[in-house]
């Protein structure tokens, strides 16, 4: 099901009263088609962050609709960035002040004692980044500001109505006002309880895995033995990462415990938890935040409805095993953000959106596959599964095939997007950060959104694409022609390609010159 023809949404949410003012921003979406198409982002979490920014450096209009106040956060559950997205992060300039911020680690562990090495990884990230949600945050919304993106923080979504040109939103401003906002495409990245999902009519099914999940931000009076510790002992599993500024957060679960979310929380359960999973407290103390919570495995059908996208939590939630959430959101935002930019700027049919369904719904039932694979191996306490754990663990420590493949599924490097019948073996893959002739790679030649066009020779593109394309030559003396789009996956190759042959591929992918 892709959803490109979506229902027209009922219009949802509160009524407001005769005394609401009624406010509404401009429309970029000009019927003649003079003025570039407005997109508006639901939601400033790291995937409407990307999003935004992606899409506002392509010249696109955007507007960033968020119900939190202009104050970012620090109660972050996600802290680890995996290679894939660190790779798309280079490609936008911005990887390596992350790294700077953060601490690379090059294993992970995972259950029963299982350990992925990370240093073999084909990439120039071949490590994770333990680095707070946070602190992506700031770099990705600095990055969307200063390009251009337009933000309305304390502005919540009430509903929304679409039609054939384009999405009528209605959103409480900060004094209780409604606003109305027109846009040509709304995205849909504002979480598991999704405003705009619930709007358009699309369902989330799936089930709540774990229950009574505790977190707390607390400082330590002993160092951990690692940068990531977590372990899993009989009924409890703990986790601890830093935040660089002395805390320390803590996620633990005690099977023991199955409580509401709503039962009260403190720091001796919080303990006693981290005792039982990892044998200390580390003398924990100064708890500044702490909360329960359950975890769930759902995900939306339909990616897509009529001119309305999901993306990150608002299209999936699963487990925080492998540290895969974040990450996941910030790929689906890389696949999405050059689709909808070729679109609005009239270089791509409509039809182009259609494979964000396609490429971005698979990966996320396989994250959600394996992120509760983990998670159920981890807390295994029957002795079949113990034993079941055992042998697993034995496998993928033994069978390199196996193990490469675990790799790069958790890391994200792992996963192509499917292909047309006949195409090129290469379609779909994505590319290393190749060096190119002169000495450049090809994650600076993707900056700025640009397609690149990999070429053994020299090749003159033609005038017109001076925004949306870059053309490299192989550093090596490989003979295939690869046209890389801009999320860094091989949108088209060719072995001895002529000239002529190439022009075409441009024009199909690229739109004409002109």
């Amino acid at each position: 099901m892709t959803g490109t023809t979506g229902p027209t949404a009922p219009e949802t949410g509160p009524e407001t009263g005769p005394e609401t003012a009624l406010r509404t921003a401009p429309d970029d979406a000009a019927p003649d088609g003079t003025a570039t198409p407005r997109v508006l982002v639901v939601g400033a979490g790291p995937t409407g962050l990307l999003l935004a920014g992606d899409l506002a450096t392509a010249g696109v209009p955007v507007t960033v609709l968020e119900k939190r106040p202009h104050r970012l956060s620090n109660l972050s559950r996600a802290f680890v960035l995996h290679a894939r997205t660190l790779e798309q992060l280079d490609a936008r300039g911005l990887a390596d002040e992350l790294e700077a911020l953060g601490q690379p680690l090059d294993r992970l562990g995972l259950f029963g004692g299982l350990t992925i090495d990370l240093t073999g990884l084909p990439s120039r990230f071949n490590h994770l980044l333990v680095l707070p949600q946070y602190e992506v945050e700031k770099v990705l919304e600095r990055r969307a500001a200063e390009a251009g993106a337009d933000f309305r923080h304390e502005t919540e979504v009430t509903g929304l109505t679409q039609d054939a040109t384009g999405v009528t939103v209605r959103a409480r401003g900060p004094r209780g006002d409604t606003e109305t906002f027109r846009a040509a495409y709304v995205v849909g990245t504002d979480g598991m309880r999704s405003a705009v999902r619930q709007a358009v009519g699309l369902p989330f099914p799936g089930r709540s895995v774990i229950r009574s999940v505790v977190l707390a931000d607390v400082r330590l009076a002993e160092p951990p033995p690692t940068v990531l510790t977590a372990a899993a002992v009989g009924d409890a599993f703990a986790f601890l990462a830093p935040f660089g500024d002395g805390y320390h957060r803590v996620i633990g679960w005690n099977r023991a415990r199955d409580v509401p979310d709503s039962e009260p929380l403190d720091l001796d359960e919080i303990r006693e938890t981290v005792r039982l999973a990892l044998g200390r407290d580390f003398g924990m103390h100064d708890a500044r935040w702490m909360s329960r919570f359950h975890s769930d495995e759902r995900q939306a059908p339909a990616y897509r409805a009529g001119r309305v996208f999901l993306a990150g939590d608002a299209a999936h939630v699963h487990t925080p095993a492998g540290g895969q959430g974040m990450n996941t959101g910030l790929q689906d935002a890389a696949n999405l953000g050059w689709k909808l930019a070729a679109v609005a700027g009239g270089h791509a049919d409509a039809g182009l959106l259609d494979s964000y369904q396609a490429e971005r719904h698979p990966v996320g039932r396989a994250v959600l596959r394996s992120s509760g694979g983990i998670v159920r191996l981890a807390m295994a306490r029957r002795p079949w599964a113990l034993a079941a754990r055992a042998a697993l663990t034995a496998f993928v420590g033994a069978a390199a095939p196996v193990r490469r493949r675990l790799v790069g599924q958790v890391t994200g490097i792992g996963y192509r997007y499917p292909a047309p019948r006949g195409a090129h073996p290469l379609t779909g893959a994505r590319v290393p950060d190749v060096a190119l002739a002169g000495g450049g790679r090809l994650h600076e030649s993707l900056r700025g959104g640009r397609f690149v066009l990999i070429a053994p020779e020299p090749y003159e593109a033609g005038p017109g694409r001076a925004d949306r394309l870059a053309v490299a030559r192989w550093a090596s003396g490989r003979c295939t022609t690869v046209l890389v789009r801009p999320d860094g996956y091989v949108a088209w190759a060719a072995d001895a390609a002529t000239p002529a042959r190439t022009a075409a591929a441009l024009d199909r992918h690229l739109g004409p010159t002109g």
